[in-house]
């Protein structure tokens, strides 16, 4: 059995956990096993019924009022018995923040091992088989990993959800014995940016600005197109970040996050290795600079030499046109 862990953020469950378990299915028909799904905290059994249609046969659902935000040491609790019990072939995460914090976690816990941020999946000899870029993307490895149960996280934006299957399964409500006792920190307050609905690594259009969008006042002009485009967030190389233009978390980069949107917005990045490790991996690329040797526009599909305040209204006007019809 293949057990997928699924990750649930304000009441909602996560698109790249839905597209890990479509992975994980079709991974499990070709060796003929059981994919199965795993939610934890309280009150989730209608989430739970909403991933079957994905492949899960069974949704187990770790229940306990401690476990209503993350913490790690909690997901850990809960987790560490029913993976001991079921004994999966595998555990797969997605590649977020909480599953990039907690797969590594779990599996120190478990004296497993891990692939993580992996961008393909196979299967030979009844076993699993990881590839995940490595050196800034410049190198593929594959990985198998002896110790069982497999771990591994997969990529957002990499793997392809199913179509929706008309399946039902069981869901099995497990009440964990968790005090508060047993946790050392807990989430007291989540405090969001304004305006921040969606993180640039489950983005399907990335725009993103780099020192060559001059000030954080500019980067207004990139908010606005991602206003525009569906299920599109705002991204920034590390110059930007550190200059103090816009936060963390909208850093793509070897030392920022790593995306893999369907079409990636370069504005004013020149294309540096270590950004470049973090988008390169985009299906499409569009560039935008001043300077015809950038760096950014060896990677690029589609590039424009020229000036990114007398391209971005144009840009503007015409997806208007385009999301209007």
């Amino acid at each position: 059995m293949i057990l997928v862990f699924i990750e649930v953020r304000e009441g909602k469950v996560k698109k790249s956990s839905l597209e890990v378990l479509s992975e994980a299915k079709r991974k499990a028909d070709e060796l003929e096993m059981e994919t199965d799904a795993i939610l934890v905290g309280p009150n989730l059994e209608s989430l739970a019924r909403e991933v079957f249609p994905y492949g899960a046969s069974k949704v187990y659902v770790l229940e306990n009022p401690l476990l209503s935000q993350y913490s790690s040491q909690s997901y850990i609790l809960a987790l560490f018995p029913i993976i001991k019990e079921l004994k999966p072939e595998a555990v797969l995460f997605s590649a977020s923040s909480l599953g990039k914090d907690l797969a590594p976690r779990l599996a120190a816990k478990l004296q497993v091992g891990l692939a993580s941020d992996c961008t393909k999946v196979a299967q030979r000899d009844g076993k699993l088989e990881f590839l995940r870029p490595i050196f800034a993307g410049k190198v593929f490895i594959t990985l198998t990993i002896k110790s069982s149960p497999q771990f591994a996280t997969l990529r957002p934006n990499v793997f392809p959800l199913l179509d929706p299957m008309d399946k039902k399964g069981e869901v099995i409500k497990k009440e964990m014995a968790i005090s508060e006792d047993q946790i050392r920190g807990q989430v007291v307050e989540i405090v969001k940016e304004k305006g921040t609905e969606l993180d640039v690594t489950e983005a399907s259009v990335v725009v993103s600005g780099g020192r060559g969008m001059k000030g954080s006042e500019n980067f207004a002009l990139l908010r606005e197109l991602s206003a525009i485009i569906p299920h599109s967030a705002v991204g920034a190389s590390r110059s930007a970040v550190d200059a103090g233009w816009i936060d963390h978390q909208h850093q793509v980069g070897q030392t920022g996050k790593t995306v893999s949107p369907n079409l990636y917005f370069a504005f004013g990045i020149s294309g540096a290795i270590q950004h470049l490790a973090g988008m390169s991996s985009s299906k499409y690329i569009v560039a935008v600079n001043k300077d015809p040797e950038a760096s950014i526009f060896k990677v690029a599909d589609y590039g424009i030499v020229g000036d990114l305040f007398q391209v971005i209204p144009h840009l503007k006007e015409e997806l208007k046109k385009a999301f209007s019809e």
